[in-house]
């Protein structure tokens, strides 16, 4: 290794990163934040690009990761499937040797994890999980940097998860392992979520149950997801029959703490896995959260990028 050069790393999934490193990147995305919203001019990506490669469709990961590169200085290359399916015209493998020669870092939304790590492994730049079927790192790394804002540190506290055991869901409890929380976990049956993708190594990070007014009692933060994920629209019936007594509705909320947070990643379908009356009310902080995907993730390009700031 040269002098000066530093170790690259990818954010593939949640536990990539220790909890020192997690402290850095949320009190960097603080600073970034404030410094947003004060109109400061702050570029220090200036001549980076940043290609976003799509499999999935998106709307706040391209948005917040596209501004978010600009707002740094740097540049952005969009690919979708029209341009460029992994896999399909050449090897994901070739395609990483061959994107990362012309660009300083990579966002990938795509499906099976194993083809996020696979291009990983053949990349000369940084690669970050826009969203997978199993994981979605970037999502909770807003959402615990809402929750620091709005209620100080999550360690110690307790995080509901109400619905579908899926790549949310798996990504929080890697988050509980790494930071010290606790989620209650609630599905269908047959909706579960498989501590084995997790990976994690510490059981006592999750309690499962069966009632989801059960998993909200004294909870801090209450959050959910949409009942069908993308990929998964072929089940949308029948999951919508499974998931009817999981809608987070007021009488759960009067379960958790009194100043207790509701989250939803979006979209939202109210009347679904939320009422009206929770998402557009005094407790929830789904704008915020939305809103603060660009700014960590903007302080997560800066740290694969640049390294620590200051040291």
């Amino acid at each position: 290794m040269k002098p000066g050069a530093r170790l690259m790393k990818h954010y593939l999934q949640f536990k990539d990163f220790r909890a020192e490193e997690y402290s850095y990147l949320f009190e960097r995305a603080l600073i970034i934040k404030q410094r947003f919203k004060n109109y400061e001019k702050y570029q220090p990506l200036t001549d980076r690009t940043l290609a976003m490669i799509f499999e999935k469709a998106s709307t706040r990961t391209r948005v917040s990761f596209e501004a978010g590169m600009y707002q740094m200085g740097g540049s952005v290359v969009h690919l979708t499937t029209g341009d460029s399916q992994l896999g399909r015209a050449e090897p994901i493998e070739d395609s990483a040797r061959v994107i990362s020669r012309m660009v300083d870092l990579v966002m990938i939304r795509t499906y099976e994890q194993s083809k996020l790590e696979r291009f990983a492994a053949h990349s000369r730049v940084p690669v970050i999980n826009g969203l997978t079927n199993e994981y979605h790192p970037c999502q909770i790394l807003a959402d615990i940097f809402t929750y620091i804002e709005h209620r100080g540190s999550i360690q110690g506290k307790v995080v509901a998860w109400v619905g579908d055991g899926n790549n949310m869901a798996n990504t929080w409890l890697q988050a509980a392992e790494i930071l010290g929380f606790t989620v209650h976990v609630s599905t269908p049956g047959g909706y579960e979520i498989d501590p084995a993708v997790a990976g994690i190594k510490n059981p006592d990070c999750y309690r499962v149950f069966a009632d989801p007014k059960e998993a909200c009692a004294g909870a801090h933060l209450v959050t959910t997801d949409v009942w069908t994920s993308m990929g998964y629209e072929a089940e949308n019936e029948a999951r919508r029959q499974a998931f009817a007594n999981w809608c987070v509705d007021s009488a759960m909320m009067a379960e958790a703490q009194p100043d207790a947070l509701f989250m939803h990643c979006l979209p939202a379908h109210r009347g679904e896995e939320v009422t009206a009356d929770v998402i557009d009310g005094p407790q929830s902080v789904v704008w915020d959260e939305a809103e603060n995907r660009m700014h960590v993730q903007k302080a997560l390009m800066e740290y694969l990028l640049l390294g620590r700031i200051g040291g």
